[in-house]
């Protein structure tokens, strides 16, 4: 091994079932496209690390050594490979990473935490010190929180190095860097080049758009998926046609659209984003990820849930079903809110509505996509009676200010609690089981929520009695959202 490598190396571990370093070769040898994301394959002769899918010769047992992250490869002193490019992969799901104090880390940093707030104030949010928080990480993970941020900045860096046109000034403060002299630093520390270097020579104008890629496990059931988010669609702030997603969005003081469809040719999806974005690119890819639930382990959950002779023949014909997470927690939990005791079409006329009354207007390229979706202030300050006034019943008004006004002290993103989030929002007037569990299902993005009332559940089921469900499913845990999911595609929850 060369001296400069002596990691303190990690035996991967991870989820659903514990993983030692010949079952990771083995993979390797494979390119097995489940393990992609779940463990990384560093070359001591090389001092390069790559996904397990690289098309790179396979190097022998003798010269690898395996991680859980790319972070940890890279605290060892390996480099990126440029072939496979492990910024790229997929990562860990929702039950992927244990204890939950580190998913609760891991998901913050990841989604940018630390480029505005510092590790004390990320302790803080998760109630533990930022001795013990650093402790966690490292005894878990190999890497510090500020290794971890770090490792994720230089990752979207070069992507966007690698992928785009965009002025490499840019890219260093849309990858969440101080200044450009500290970035070309780190970059050519990290990767052995200087970022103009690895982009070669070309000299293009400056872009007015970019794309992201954004790689998963296959299969995916895009078909599914996208008519899921089609028939939900909010007038104004989402369009699906063609085989492509698009909506207006707002990250902090950014605003602009995405449209996000299949790559052809590889496990990836492709967003296309406005510059007016570049500042938001990490936050931006976090949700994107959540909302096509990206980082899911497919044939884990398919084996699983084909168990049982009534999901069999649906996971047959939709492998790779996903979850519909959220864009944005709000918007999904207002839309529950909207859906109760009405129909999926009647509930999506009624969130077109309510962006088109108190939604700030936006430009997009698409006629009709035009809206940005109500931030909770906005119909905090509306009140009752205004909503109200869109054509709902006054109790279910009540229902979304109250969310509104309770937002704030809500978590309603894939780093809650859900069960947390399940008991607050059943503290709210007008919310019930049902959409508690709805909303940890798809804003929570928990894989474990089971909305055990729903009708079209039930008469899934065999018209069973909503106190029979639970243990109706109790066999599909811990994926009972996917189970669900596959019984509701075709009809209208």
């Amino acid at each position: 091994m060369d001296a400069r490598v002596e990691p303190s190396r990690v035996e991967p571990s991870p989820s659903p079932a514990g993983l030692d370093a010949e079952t990771c070769y083995r993979a390797l040898v494979a390119r097995d496209r489940r393990f992609d994301g779940v463990f990384f394959v560093a070359v001591t002769t090389t001092g390069i690390y790559c996904r397990p899918i690289c098309t790179a010769r396979t190097p022998g047992r003798d010269r690898c050594v395996f991680y859980r992250r790319g972070a940890e490869a890279e605290r060892a002193g390996y480099r990126a490979c440029l072939r496979c490019r492990p910024e790229l992969a997929p990562g860990a799901g929702a039950v992927d990473a244990a204890p939950r104090l580190v998913a609760d880390a891991v998901a913050r940093i990841e989604a940018g935490f630390l480029d505005d707030g510092s590790v004390d104030d990320l302790a803080a949010e998760l109630g533990v010190t930022a001795r013990h928080l650093r402790r966690t990480l490292t005894s878990a993970l190999g890497v510090t929180p500020v290794e971890l941020a770090q490792s994720r900045r230089l990752a979207m860096a070069r992507q966007l190095v690698l992928g785009t046109d965009l002025p490499l000034t840019q890219i260093a403060f849309a990858s969440g860097m101080g200044s450009l002299r500290r970035f070309n630093a780190l970059f050519r520390e990290r990767f052995g080049a200087a970022p103009s270097t690895l982009r070669g020579r070309r000299r293009l104008p400056p872009p007015s758009s970019l794309q992201l890629r954004l790689d998963y496990r296959p299969p995916l059931a895009w078909a599914p998926l996208l008519g899921f988010l089609a028939a939900r669609a909010s007038a104004g702030v989402e369009l699906v046609d063609g085989g492509v997603y698009r909506r207006t969005v707002r990250i902090g003081d950014a605003t602009g659209w995405v449209a996000v469809r299949p790559d052809p040719r590889r496990a990836a999806l492709v967003a296309d984003v406005p510059i007016s974005l570049a500042s938001a690119l990490l936050p931006l890819a976090a949700r994107l990820r959540a909302l096509f639930d990206l980082d899911a382990h497919p044939e884990a959950i398919d084996a699983h849930l084909r168990r049982d002779p009534l999901l069999a023949p649906r996971v047959a014909a939709h492998p790779g079903l996903r979850v519909p997470g959220a864009f944005d927690g709000f918007e999904v939990a207002v839309r529950a809110i909207l859906g109760q005791q009405v129909s999926v079409a009647a509930a999506t006329t009624l969130a077109g509505r309510l962006a088109a009354a108190f939604g700030e207007p936006v430009a997009t390229p698409w006629p009709g996509l035009d809206r940005l979706f109500p931030p909770p202030a906005a119909i905090a300050t509306a009140g009752e009676a205004a909503v109200a006034a869109i054509g709902m019943p006054a109790a279910r008004a009540r229902a979304v200010v109250a969310l509104a006004g309770a937002a704030e002290r809500l978590r309603l993103d894939p780093h809650a609690d859900p069960a947390a989030l399940t008991a607050q929002l059943a503290a709210l007037p007008g919310i019930g089981p049902w959409t508690a569990a709805y909303v940890a299902m798809r804003a929570a993005a928990w894989p474990d929520a089971l909305p055990s009332s729903d009708l079209a559940l039930r008469r899934a089921l065999g018209d069973l009695p909503a106190a029979d469900v639970d243990a109706r499913a109790a066999p599909w845990r811990p994926w009972r959202s996917y189970a669900v999911l596959h019984l509701w595609t075709g009809v209208s929850p």
